[in-house]
Order: structure tokens, then C-alpha cells, then sequence
């Protein structure tokens, strides 16, 4: 038993192992929910809006006392595997359990390595405030039983390595089923809808579709274009604003050239699902496109065709095409509202280390002049998105950035 337990802690020590964990918990993105901006690594309290409350994420750091520093390997992997915590309480789905139970013993081992290996923060967590009957966790019980499914990934064997490589991560530490699937009244997943896309509740930014659609998802999307999106934060086809933002400067930056094309490379052989269906054109929508456009035309060549071309080409590499961009023809406006009220820059990374921005038009452009901008880009240079109301921009005014 000795000798177990001595093997045990000289693994856990390696430097290898350790250096192995901290790229998996990259991988992870486990950064972005466990520390607070500009706070301490892995102490916690960061809050997340739901739908149901707020809940706030654990200390994780290697504290004794308020951390996971007393837990085991074992223990931890049992909290990844099942969802379930040290002591045996059920954790509510915000932590990514249903995909992290993917993830292989031994990955498991070295991210505990890795997160043992942290400064101590010495931060007690902070209780949830989820309004009645959410805060009864008996009701997760129900909850697992429609939307977990427990077991690591199983390599498929008809596929190659590069394949399963990028469908491990995908579909386990990446999470990304959680974000890029619609997500229901009970805050599930619905199988049938996977990688559709769907609007992110609270933080009202939408994550499009990463099917193989061609007018919704990545179907003529290259392996290069997304690989260049998910590791720079910018290819040919667009660039990464809102949360997807902060996980490509967390997590995705940090992963090899190898695993960020197997993550591609996956995500391509995902089935050519519908998702959202534009409506068809009524008359009263017709009516409304023919009244703002011409608004649109004037502000967009006052304001966004210096940067954007004139007929939305883009400049690349800098500034996106917003000519056959999907994000701008999405069934849902959210994205390109937002966009214009709020601007925004691509996160800072190690292939793009200094972004071009867009500034922000909420101060300078009323919601009429919003809506009809949105509109015309929406709908001009062959674009077949739906026009935006007035009432949408103002919604979205009050949004959170992140």
C-alpha cells in the first residue's frame, strides 16, 4: 500500500504530468469560469447568470481549505466522470459535466496534477441564489436522467485518429455542445438538435450552427478557415467576438496546430442538419426592408465601408467580409446587432497578437438608425437574412457584453 501511494504522489509531482494537465484544463477552459477577471487563478466566485438564478463557480486552486487541495485523484476523477462531488452532492449541469465525463482516467489524473500544482487560494466559495424550486437539488436527479449519460469516449473505430482526436475534444473537455446546441426549458441539451446552434440565455449572443449546412453552418467553410478562426480568432471568413472571444483567448490559442485541425476536421464530418429555418418573406416584412434600406445604404457608406469595402467584402485580414457571412444571414439578428451597438475586438493571441477593433455606435446611432444599418447588411450583396425591427435593437441595448 506504501508503494502504491508513493507512485501515486511521484506521478502527480511530474513535471511532464503537470505540463500534460495544464494544457488539458486549456483545453478545458477551465480558466474562464473558475477565476474572476483579473482575480486569482482557479479561486473561484466568478458569477454565472441562468436563467434559474445565480450560481457561482468553486475554488479549485490547490487550497487545503476552501480549494481541492484534501481531494484525491480518485476523487476528482469522480467528480468529472459523475457530476457528483466530494462529498457526494450533485453539482447543477452550469459545470460541464455531461461532456466531461468523456474525458480518459489518466487526462483526469494529469489536470488534478496540474490544478494540485497552483498557488493555494485561500477563498471560501459563495452559496447559490436560485430562486425556488431550482435551489432544491433533488430535482437534478430528473435532470441526469434526460441529459447524462456517463462514460468516457469511445474511439470510433471506422474513423481516423485524427478524427477521434478532434471528436474527443469537441465533445468532451471542449464543451461545445453546450454553447452551439439550443438549449431548453429545463436547461438540457436536446439530442436531436446538436450543434444547430442557439441562443446563449442571459448573455443573449447566439452561437451559430456548426453542422455541415451550407447556408446555417460550416459547410463551405476549409479546414484551414476554421482552424485559422478557432487558433487566431480570425480567418477569411470572420472573426471571433462575444464569448467565443474569451474561449479562443483562454483555451483554443493554446492548443497545437495538430489538435486545433483535428478539432476541424471533426466539426466538418458533422451531419448537414437544417437548423432555424428563415420565415418566408411577408409582405410586412418585404414592406419593412423597402423603408430601411435605403437609411441603411446611407449610414453603412458613411460609417462601415471604409473598413468593410464597399460592397462588404471585407479587407482582409482584418476586417471581415460581411458579403455571404453567415453570422450576418442567421435566422437569429442577435450577433450583428450587438456588433453594432456594443462593437467589439477579436481576443489578442499568439497568431494575431494585435486585433483590429470595431467601435461601439450605441452612443451615436439611435435604434432606428440600428435597425436599418443591420437591415441593410442583412439583406444587401445577395445576403438573404430577414430585416431586424426596432424593437430587437432595443432589447438588445441593455444586454450584458459577456
Amino acid at each position: 500500500f506504501c508503494a502504491c501511494v508513493v507512485t501515486l504522489n511521484a506521478r502527480a509531482a511530474d513535471p511532464a504530468v503537470i505540463a500534460r494537465g495544464e494544457y488539458l484544463a486549456r483545453a478545458g477552459d477551465c480558466i474562464a469560469c473558475h477565476t474572476v477577471p483579473a482575480g486569482k487563478l482557479f479561486g473561484g466566485g466568478r458569477a454565472m447568470e441562468t436563467p434559474f438564478g445565480t450560481l457561482y463557480t468553486p475554488n479549485i486552486s490547490s487550497d487545503k481549505e476552501t480549494g481541492i487541495g484534501k481531494w484525491t485523484s480518485a476523487e476528482f476523477y469522480t467528480m468529472m466522470h459523475t457530476g457528483k462531488s466530494r462529498d457526494g452532492e450533485l453539482l447543477y449541469p452550469a459545470m460541464p459535466f455531461a461532456s466531461y465525463t468523456k474525458v480518459t482516467r489518466d487526462d483526469s489524473n494529469a489536470i488534478y496534477a496540474y490544478l494540485l500544482s497552483t498557488p493555494p487560494i485561500h477563498q471560501p466559495n459563495r452559496a447559490h441564489e436560485l430562486r425556488f424550486p431550482f435551489n432544491q437539488r433533488s430535482l437534478l436527479y430528473g435532470w441526469r436522467m434526460l441529459y447524462m449519460k456517463p462514460g468516457e469516449y469511445q474511439p470510433d473505430t471506422t474513423q481516423s485518429v485524427e478524427w477521434n482526436r478532434g471528436a474527443y475534444l469537441v465533445e468532451g473537455l471542449g464543451h461545445c455542445t453546450m454553447c452551439h446546441t439550443a438549449i431548453n426549458a429545463l436547461g438540457g441539451n436536446s439530442p436531436s438538435k446538436r450543434f444547430e446552434g442557439g441562443l446563449i440565455p442571459v448573455q443573449n449572443w447566439y452561437a451559430p450552427s456548426l453542422t455541415s449546412n451550407k447556408e446555417a453552418g460550416l459547410g463551405d467553410w476549409s479546414i484551414e478557415d476554421i482552424s485559422d478562426l478557432l487558433q487566431s480568432g480570425v480567418s477569411n471568413r470572420g472573426a471571433v467576438y462575444g464569448p467565443m472571444a474569451e474561449v479562443v483567448y483562454d483555451s483554443f490559442q493554446y492548443l497545437t496546430d495538430a489538435d486545433i485541425r483535428a478539432v476541424a476536421v471533426y466539426l466538418k464530418t458533422l451531419p448537414a442538419r437544417a437548423g432555424e429555418k428563415p420565415a418566408p418573406a411577408t409582405a410586412a416584412v418585404v414592406e419593412q426592408q423597402t423603408s430601411l434600406s435605403p437609411l441603411g445604404k446611407k449610414i453603412y457608406d458613411a460609417q462601415c465601408a471604409l473598413c468593410h469595402a464597399s460592397q462588404g467584402q471585407g479587407k482582409l485580414p482584418h476586417f471581415p467580409p460581411l458579403a455571404n457571412n453567415q453570422s450576418i444571414q442567421m435566422t437569429s439578428a442577435v450577433n450583428p446587432i450587438r456588433m453594432v451597438l456594443n462593437g467589439g475586438y477579436a481576443p489578442g493571441t499568439k497568431k494575431n497578437p494585435m486585433p483590429y477593433g470595431m467601435p461601439p455606435f450605441a452612443q451615436s446611432l439611435s435604434d432606428v438608425e440600428v435597425a436599418a444599418v443591420v437591415t441593410y447588411i442583412r439583406t444587401a450583396w445577395g445576403n438573404h437574412g430577414t430585416p431586424v425591427s426596432v424593437k430587437e435593437v432595443n432589447t438588445l441595448r441593455s444586454a450584458p457584453l459577456y
